[in-house]
C-alpha cells in the first residue's frame, strides 16, 4: 500500500513537542514501541503504539503515542487517517474508564510533531473568475441547436478528462473508488438512505432493488483494477467555472483523486440529459448535441471503449443525485422517475451506447 514518505519518530522530535506544550523542562527517560524488548530503539516507524516515559516539573509521566499505517479498510488516504485520529480525540473522553486523549496532531517530513486544534476544519484556496457551468448549461439547454462555442467547450471538457485519465493509479485506488461509489455515505447507499420515506417515486422497494443491483455490479467489476486512473471524482457542472473561448477551471477534486474514469465521464454527461429533461421535457436540441460531442470526443481521445462496459453503477450513483428530492427538491416526479428508469435499465444489464441514449431514457 503506497503511503507518504515520512521521517521516523524520534525522541528528539517528541521531546521538542512536549517542551512546547506545557512541559518546558520535559526529559524523556524511556521510549519504545509496545511489544518490543526493554531497550527499544532511537527511531520508530508508523502503525505501532509507542510508550513514552518522561519527567517534567518534578513529575513522571507515562503516555502512548499512536499512529496509523495505510490499510485497505478505508484508511489508504492521509485524510482517512487524520479523520480517524480526530474521531479518537473527540470520543475517548465520552466513554467511562477509557484511556484519556492528550492531543491529536500530525508528524511532518522532518519528524516534528504539530498539534491539530479543536473545532471544525476549514480550507483556504485561491479565487478564480468564471461562471459555474450549471446555470450556463441551463440556458443552453433551452436552445434547439448548440452554438459552436458550446460544442467547442464540450469538446474541451472531454479532452481534459481524457488527458487526466491517461495517468495510471495504484490498483487499490480503483477498488476503493468502486466500493465508495456503491457503499459510502456519499455513494449509492447514502443517497438511498437520504430519500424521504414514503416518496411516490423513490419507494423503499425500488431503492432496495437499485442497491442490490449495484452490489452485483461491484462484484462483477471487482477484477478490473487495471482501470485505476487519476480522476477528479466530482466532475459536475457546479464544480466547473467556464469563461469565454472555451477556457475553464475546475473546483473541488474529491475522493482522493484516483479511481475509475467512468465516474468523471458519467458525472458530467448525465447533466446534459438532466438539464434537457428540466428545460425541454425530453432529450433533444442543444443538450443532445453536447452529449454526442462530449462522448464522441472522449472515446476517440482516450481510446477507452472498455469504459462502456463499466458505466452502470456510476450512472446509477449520479442519477440518484440529480433525482434526489433532497438535492433537487423542485424537480417534477415524472422527471425523477425517468432518470431512475435510465439507471435501472443499465443496472439490469442493457448495453450502454451513447448513440442510443434516447432509447435508454425513454
Amino acid at each position: 500500500m503506497a503511503r507518504e514518505a515520512l521521517a521516523a519518530i524520534t525522541e528528539q522530535g517528541v521531546e521538542r513537542w512536549l517542551r512546547g506544550h506545557g512541559h518546558a523542562d520535559a526529559r524523556i527517560t524511556s521510549m519504545k514501541a509496545l511489544g518490543e524488548g526493554p531497550e527499544g530503539g532511537k527511531a520508530y516507524g508508523y502503525g505501532r503504539p509507542i510508550r513514552i516515559r518522561f519527567d517534567a516539573g518534578g513529575v513522571s509521566h507515562d503516555v502512548v503515542l499512536r499512529t496509523m499505517s495505510p490499510d485497505p479498510f478505508g484508511h489508504d488516504r492521509r485524510a482517512d487517517r487524520v479523520a480517524q485520529m480526530v474521531l479518537c480525540q473527540d470520543t475517548f473522553d465520552t466513554i467511562p474508564r477509557h484511556i484519556r486523549p492528550w492531543a491529536c496532531g500530525a508528524l511532518d517530513a522532518e519528524g516534528r510533531l504539530h498539534t491539530l486544534p479543536g473545532g471544525e476544519p476549514f480550507l483556504l484556496t485561491d479565487y478564480v473568475e468564471g461562471e459555474l457551468y450549471a446555470p450556463h448549461l441551463q440556458r443552453v439547454a433551452a436552445l434547439d441547436e448548440a452554438p459552436p462555442a458550446e460544442l467547442a467547450l464540450a469538446r474541451s471538457l472531454a479532452l481534459y478528462l481524457a488527458e487526466l485519465h491517461a495517468e495510471p493509479a495504484p490498483p487499490e485506488a480503483w477498488t476503493r473508488a468502486l466500493r465508495d461509489a456503491v457503499g459510502s455515505g456519499e455513494g449509492i447507499f447514502g443517497l438511498c438512505d437520504a430519500w424521504p420515506a414514503g416518496h411516490p417515486v423513490g419507494t423503499s422497494e425500488r431503492l432496495l432493488a437499485i442497491q442490490e443491483q449495484a452490489v452485483r455490479w461491484r462484484w462483477r467489476l471487482s477484477g478490473r483494477t487495471h482501470r485505476a486512473r487519476r480522476v477528479h471524482g466530482d466532475f459536475h457542472p457546479f464544480n466547473l467555472l467556464v469563461r469565454g473561448g472555451g477556457d475553464f477551471s475546475v473546483l473541488d477534486c474529491s475522493r482522493g483523486g484516483r479511481g475509475e474514469p467512468a465516474d468523471d465521464v458519467t458525472c458530467l454527461s448525465l447533466n446534459y440529459l438532466f438539464f434537457a429533461l428540466l428545460e425541454r421535457g425530453e432529450l433533444g436540441g442543444a443538450p443532445l448535441a453536447l452529449w454526442h460531442r462530449f462522448w464522441g470526443t472522449y472515446l476517440e481521445a482516450s481510446g477507452d471503449l472498455e469504459l462502456l462496459e463499466v458505466v452502470a453503477p456510476f450512472f446509477a450513483w449520479r442519477t440518484l443525485v440529480v433525482a434526489s428530492p433532497v438535492w433537487y427538491p423542485d424537480v417534477a416526479d415524472a422527471t425523477r422517475d425517468r432518470l431512475l428508469r435510465f439507471a435501472e435499465r443499465l443496472l439490469a444489464g442493457e448495453p450502454f451506447d451513447p448513440a442510443r441514449v434516447e432509447e435508454l431514457c425513454a
